[in-house]
């Protein structure tokens, strides 16, 4: 704990390599985590493609939405067509 006992934050880590030594080597009770929120990571290749018109103030709209949560814009639109299709009945 720092001197006005709180936990500091983690380091930034700007690679795989340095978030998994920190993760094996780090004690992570001395670290504040509370910021910390569930990732959804993206295992199965892309092949194909799809291309669609949008009106410009919707791309800005889903732009800035992915950029306040730090991933890439077209992730941001497969995860809405994801859970479009999960809130959906078979």
């Amino acid at each position: 704990m720092n001197d006005n006992g709180k936990r500091p934050a983690p380091p930034p880590l700007k690679t795989d390599e340095e978030a998994e030594r920190f993760i094996d080597e780090a004690d992570l009770t001395r670290y504040d985590v509370s910021h910390f929120r569930p990732m959804h990571f993206e295992f199965e290749k892309k092949t194909a493609r799809v291309n669609m018109r949008l009106p410009e103030p919707l791309l800005r709209a889903v732009k800035a939405k992915a950029q306040t949560r730090g991933i890439p814009y077209q992730r941001l639109i497969r995860e809405a067509i994801e859970r479009a299709l999960e809130d959906e009945p078979s």
